[in-house]
């Protein structure tokens, strides 16, 4: 029987690394939830047992059930009738699943009913689900929306929903409209309060991923007379009161399972979250960063399967005499999917425990005061988590959709086929580099910290790590190319035209996440010795794409943006 989890030793790999304890000891409060609950962990071994033990659950469910399932739902997708979305009978199956064995609202708290996870196993679990099915995982992984939720809600709007959510209920966000898809601060839904103080929305919402959900957070312009981002709030619809109708379902390329739904809010009641005008502001920037360490998830879920049936095909599928996997450009395409796929995951890891360390302090802080310390070990990790969430999610992305790329090429003409899941996998792994923000967007959110020179300091930071054997040679290569990298951000910057760094600005992105990718390799390669040869191979990788993007920054010049129309 398969189980996605167990025939996987890279989870348990990253699950170990050395700052879960401090994770896990204040996510569990130094283990004082013992004390009201009986099944929560009373020391550290105990809670990773516990995470052990539920990632097994969520692995042998998609390794079967999930999996099995994934072709009928691809062909079957979702449905509109009648002003309601209707997911396909596998999905129905998948859901009913994962609500018996209480894997929704993972990382809520035990008050409301959930398992009290941190973001890391949480994200593993999400990695898990899109392996077997990328369209599933979006459904599941958006019960993270309830994150937001504890995080802004009034504490009667967290005992209010965040149990249902932890019971099964499904949740959405809302925000893309006709006219305002990256441009959020575009957004016209209008939000009305009437005489008794309570809300009502009216308005057209399109693109919204499982938009029938029973608990959408939605974002409204409650302001009148308001054209920008100031004006906006972010509210709670609940499906029990109606006045949201599904006009239609998106028909999509891929992620058939997840019903894309453009809705009608015709005077539908609503609570504001939070406080007024804060919707985009705050709370739809706290949204988006966990949507987009979701989806960095979900795309190393979908590297993953690609990875796997790429190998697969390559060991049975003989040419000439021989398996192809014994020719040298077979070999090489394999090794160089493997390589970005432990890359990604490397990044998405470290992303996901800088987030469980801020996020976790700013839990704390709604508790009680934090010390000094605590305040700027929770500013310290907040500033890294916002520097690598943009790299996780576009550089691991655009990964995703290149080993689905390469896994049809492996395949050959029957890769073209729909008797192959690397034809559903390519169309699944598309969307992941468009939606929660474009590679684009995420070049231009992480240029700042390229300027700033956090990306560096990070390099150099890994550098002191030191490192010995057959990694030494390599941590030398990425020496050599954290100064080339550094002498590519002075030539960029020293124009002084912003112009000229934007256009440069995603070659700089791509040096300073590989290279990052590269340490982190080496710095996994140093426990998890099976990782040494990828580490080589990516290193590899990195120093052919470090030289060219330099040697194209040494010589271009500002006067050559007219050659590309800018």
């Amino acid at each position: 029987m398969a189980n996605f989890y167990t025939d996987n030793p890279s989870l348990k790999h990253h699950l170990n690394h050395p700052l879960m304890q401090k994770i896990v000891a204040l996510k569990e409060r130094d283990y004082t939830d013992a004390e009201k609950f009986d099944y929560a962990p009373t020391d550290f071994a105990d809670a990773m047992d516990n995470y052990d033990k539920v990632l097994e659950i969520v692995g042998e469910l998609c390794g079967t059930t999930i999996a099995e399932n994934a072709e009928g739902v691809d062909h079957q997708g979702a449905s509109c009738s009648d002003g309601r979305a209707h997911y396909a009978d596998g999905t129905v199956q998948n859901l009913d699943l994962c609500r018996k064995a209480g894997l929704m609202g993972m990382a809520m708290p035990r008050r409301f009913g959930g398992l009290n996870f941190p973001i890391t196993p949480y994200i593993m679990a999400a990695e898990i689900v899109s392996r077997a099915d990328t369209g599933f995982e979006n459904l599941w992984g958006l019960q993270d929306c309830a994150e937001t939720l504890y995080e802004f809600g009034s504490e009667e709007q967290r005992a209010k929903y965040i149990p249902r959510v932890c019971e099964g209920e499904t949740m959405s966000m809302d925000l893309t409209e006709p006219d305002a898809g990256s441009d959020l601060q575009s957004v016209m839904l209008k939000a009305t309060q009437k005489e008794d103080g309570t809300w009502v929305l009216n308005g057209v919402k399109r693109f919204i991923t499982n938009g029938d959900s029973d608990i959408h957070l939605v974002l409204a312009r409650s302001e009148e007379g308001t054209k920008d981002g100031r004006g906006l709030s972010m509210f709670i619809y609940d499906k029990r009161n109606g006045g949201v109708t599904v006009r239609r379902i998106e028909n999509k390329m891929g992620i058939k399972g997840s019903p894309t739904c453009e809705l009608v809010y015709k005077n539908a009641p609503a609570e504001l979250c939070g406080s007024r005008r804060m919707g985009l502001i705050k709370y739809v920037m706290a949204l988006m960063n966990g949507a987009r360490l979701g989806i960095a998830a979900q795309s190393v879920g979908v590297s993953e399967l690609a990875y796997r049936e790429a190998y697969q095909y390559a060991l049975e599928r003989r040419q000439f005499g021989k398996a192809i996997i014994e020719f040298p450009a077979v070999s090489e395409m394999l090794a160089t999917m493997k390589a970005k796929l432990e890359a990604s995951r490397c990044l998405l890891y470290e992303t996901s425990r800088f987030v469980d360390m801020y996020k976790i302090y700013e839990d704390i802080a709604r508790e009680r005061k934090l010390n000094d310390e605590e305040r700027a070990e929770m500013k310290y990790y907040s500033k890294l988590a916002d520097a690598l969430t943009p790299l996780a999610k576009g550089l691991g992305s655009e990964y995703c959709n290149q080993n689905a790329y390469d896994c049809i090429q492996v395949h050959g003409g029957s890769g073209f086929m729909k008797d192959y899941a690397c034809e559903r996998l390519y169309r699944d792994a598309r969307i992941t580099s468009i939606y929660e923000g474009t590679t684009q967007l995420q070049v231009v959110a992480a240029i700042r910290y390229v300027t700033s020179g956090a990306y560096l300091g990070l390099m150099q930071k890994y550098a002191e790590e030191g490192f010995s054997g057959k990694l030494a040679p390599l941590a030398e290569t990425l020496k050599g190319l954290s100064a080339m990298y550094a002498e590519a951000v002075e030539k960029a910057t020293a124009a002084n035209d912003q112009r000229y760094l934007d256009f440069l600005a995603r070659k700089l992105v791509e040096m300073a996440g590989t290279i990052i990718m590269a340490y982190l390799l080496l710095l996994s390669a140093k426990t998890e010795e099976s990782l040494t040869a990828t580490a080589t191979v990516y290193t590899k990788m990195a120093q052919a794409l470090c030289e060219s993007h330099l040697t194209f920054i040494r010589n271009f010049s500002v006067d050559q943006l007219a050659d590309y129309g800018i």
